[in-house]
């Protein structure tokens, strides 16, 4: 999904936004059912690990019986295992690319279905003692990729090359960032890098936390991952869409408006034939995250909650409608 798209759909939330994370009301509270039990897997995003499982946690809390087994190794391993099998979701931080829909669809006859599941920033990171407070897009490019496709007029190879004085003017800037099979390098290349090559000197690293771990102990480092993994070792940088634009900083309402430039939706994917319920058990389990509980959980692994209207996207996209469920719950 596009950037001016993705804003257009969480400008939905409310206008006035507290500055600590908040859930809205209006969400549906998840009420569990009878009869749900069985095993799921989830293989795919490294981003998404941590928050799978804590919705694994919230829904075996309603379903004792259920298995729920997590694997993360990147967005690109949730295709091919949903189409193998293999899992029972495909949680991603990117949309599907056409060729991976395009196999899916060759495998099953019918696309795949995507729910959004959370809203995540990705954040530019740097070393707590760095003096840097921010960066435009261009800047990022002439920092991370070899083509300079954003149009910055020169390579950026030293913290002097970004007007750092004392100490930092010499030293070079040390990369960190994700393997190819990871949707945060997807994403990241082509919203920062316009698609251009990464730089040979990036340090690639098999997960998200190892990326800020990597910046944590690096002094001269800067490295790219989700909001849900930064530690007190780090910190993150306001970042302007270019040169001529006001630098904004993460926040709920930047990322619902679209200030802040790098705002994604992150998925969950499931094969769901076309006019066909999904079976109690994958339903139920996408109907509590998308449930106010559900969303809290979201919150509580650092990303930022679905708006209501996503929050209808998802349930329309399993087969539920949003009053449904609500009527449901009163019940």
């Amino acid at each position: 999904m596009k950037l001016l798209a993705l804003a257009a759909v969480l400008l939905a939330a409310p206008a006035a936004l507290a500055q600590s994370i908040q859930v809205d009301a209006k969400l549906p509270v998840y009420k569990p059912i009878q009869g749900v039990s069985g095993n799921v897997k989830s293989v795919g995003s490294d981003t998404l690990n941590n928050l799978m499982t804590l919705w694994a946690e919230g829904f075996k809390k309603h379903y004792p019986a259920v298995a729920v087994e997590v694997e993360g190794k990147g967005s690109g391993t949730a295709p091919p295992a949903l189409i193998n099998g293999s899992s029972t979701f495909g949680p991603m931080s990117r949309p599907m690319k056409q060729k991976e829909i395009d196999d899916f669809e060759k495998a099953f006859g019918y696309k795949p279905t995507a729910v959004p599941a959370a809203v995540d920033t990705l954040a530019v990171y740097v070393h707590k003692d760095n003096p840097l407070a921010q960066l435009s897009l261009d800047q990022v490019d002439a920092i991370f990729s070899k083509s300079r496709k954003a149009g910055y007029a020169k390579d950026l190879t030293t913290w002097g090359d970004l007007g750092l004085t004392g100490e930092w003017a010499d030293k070079p800037i040390s990369l960190y960032g994700r393997n190819s099979a990871s949707g945060t390098y997807g994403f990241f290349k082509e919203h920062a890098l316009a698609n251009g090559d990464f730089k040979d000197a990036v340090k690639e690293q098999p997960g998200s936390s190892a990326v800020v771990q990597g910046v944590a102990s690096d002094k001269f480092a800067i490295g790219y991952s989700g909001i849900g993994y930064k530690t007190a070792d780090v910190k993150m940088l306001k970042l302007a869409k270019d040169a001529k634009s006001e630098a904004f900083e993460i926040s709920q309402e930047n990322a619902y408006s679209g200030k802040y430039p790098m705002t994604r939706i992150l998925y969950v994917y499931v094969n769901k034939k076309p006019d066909a319920q999904l079976d109690p058990l994958r339903r139920e389990f996408l109907r509590y995250v998308l449930s106010k509980q559900g969303q809290e959980d979201t919150v509580k692994d650092g990303f930022y909650p679905l708006t209501p209207r996503l929050v209808d996207q998802g349930l329309k996209a399993i087969g539920l409608e949003a009053a449904a469920v609500e009527a449901g719950a009163k019940q």
